[in-house]
């Protein structure tokens, strides 16, 4: 049985973005709909089926006219009963028909209080009801994939089994301690190896899959640095197609950071052209630097330009925890220059060599093409995945004594089910939920 039957309150909203548009939808979902759609419309549309019907107020008159769709308990979003009316899209039209539904006997929905309730009701998972914020918010076709994927459930089936394959591993192990007899412990010792092997395995492919899809959620950082006039703001401008810096002949242009976004390969980049390193008592050229250095903190590649064929020399210990490429520019006046092993040498003024380098920022970022498609996880999502990888990792160390290898099953079982929500807070979905947008 669901949960709308618990006296839960009837909640609507806007469900289109705000603004003018040719149509706009109200959503109303709860053990009110019948009520609210008899008093608006004037009666229940059938289920499913696409009714054309004025929408009114409590006194009658009419306020806009348009579609009115029903679905009943349990087979609707949110598993409640949910109305939807599609109207015209203006923000007063909108507004009125809204204040019709709460007249009814609807409240304002919360932010993502609908996927909320259809989490509630067993209608998504967790982590398909974060892909659907994910689906909203995606920055590059090939994070809607992503996204897509993890709301058609296939990231949570993949969890799932390896939970399922842990439970298994874990049954297994309490037989050898319930019969802790020397004959039964040697059958069942190489089993129980393989089985913790082939979970770490999979649990691998799982995390590198995830960290794919962190990129496409959160797009790559990457820093150009090096010192000035070694042509950066140009190869921003190359990266992005167009004029986004300023390039004068004079050192020392660019006195703040210039971000562009943009994809290679369908993954969003966000690149930073930064004020060139060196010593200088120019106060505003300071500040500039000083922001360099906070972009290198928080960059996840740092591409290292300096001028062919010479390198420039930079201090390594500024890249921190960012894959570094070297890059040399303006080979156009080096033709016979050929680059150190692993550095990329380019012209931003003819655009030679940027196919390549674009490849190095993906490569230096982690990025894989072919294979398996990446999942659109979240941060928490990777966060449980690795700390459930490192408590297999101490099981595997706890062969010769099973209650500890007991114990970290239990704990990694733990940490992957807050991946899907069968292990959760009320604080962490208060946390998860507060960041959809009204009406979702």
């Amino acid at each position: 049985m669901g949960r709308s039957d618990l006296g839960r309150d009837t909640i609507a909203a806007v469900a289109t973005a705000p603004g003018r548009g040719g149509i706009g939808v109200i959503r109303v979902s709860g053990p009110l709909v019948r009520t609210i759609a008899g008093a608006v419309l004037g009666r229940v549309p059938e289920p499913r089926l696409a009714m054309l019907a004025s929408f009114r107020d409590r006194s009658g008159e009419r306020i806009d006219d348009g579609l009115a769709l029903y679905f009943p308990a349990p087979r609707s979003y949110t598993g409640e009963d949910v109305l939807e009316l599609q109207g015209h899209g203006g923000p007063v039209v909108l507004a009125a028909t809204l204040r019709a539904c709460l007249e009814a006997g609807a409240r304002i929905a919360e932010p993502g209080e609908f996927t909320r309730r259809a989490f509630l009701e067993g209608k998504l998972d967790l982590a398909q009801a974060e892909a659907v914020a994910d689906l909203i918010d995606a920055a590059s076709r090939e994070a809607a994939r992503s996204a897509i994927r993890s709301l058609s459930g296939e990231f949570s089936l993949t969890v799932s089994r390896i939970m399922a394959g842990v439970t298994e591993l874990r049954a297994l192990v309490e037989a050898m301690l319930d019969f802790p007899e020397e004959e039964v412990e040697a059958i069942h010792r190489d089993e129980a190896r393989a089985r913790l092997q082939g979970l770490i395995a999979a649990l691998d492919e799982l995390i590198a899959r995830s960290r794919q899809g962190r990129m496409l959620a959160n797009g790559i950082h990457v820093a150009i640095v090096g010192r000035p006039n070694v042509g950066k703001s140009s190869l921003l401008n190359r990266l992005a197609g167009e004029e986004r810096a300023i390039v004068t002949p004079h050192p020392g242009t660019t006195r703040d950071v210039v971000r562009e976004s943009l994809e290679m390969d369908g993954v969003p980049v966000i690149v930073a052209d930064t004020a060139g390193l060196r010593e200088s008592l120019d106060e505003i050229e300071q500040i500039g630097i000083q922001r360099t250095l906070r972009e290198l903190e928080n960059a996840d590649v740092v591409l290292a330009v300096s001028e062919a064929p010479e390198p420039a020399p930079f201090r390594d210990e500024l890249v921190r925890g960012a894959a570094r490429v070297e890059v040399f520019n303006k080979v156009d006046l080096a033709p016979d220059f050929q680059p150190p092993p692993g550095a990329v040498a380019v012209s931003a003024k003819s655009g030679k060599g940027m196919d390549g380098l674009r490849q190095a920022i993906l490569k230096a970022a982690g990025w894989t093409t072919g294979g398996e498609s990446a999942f659109l996880a979240r941060e928490r999502h990777v966060e449980a995945l690795q700390a459930a990888r490192v408590l297999l990792g101490k099981a595997a160390a706890e062969e010769a004594r099973w209650e500890f290898f007991a114990e970290e099953l239990r704990l990694a079982h733990a940490e992957l089910g807050r991946i899907t929500g069968a292990v959760s807070a009320d604080d962490l979905l208060g946390e998860i939920f507060a960041r959809f947008c009204i009406g979702k």
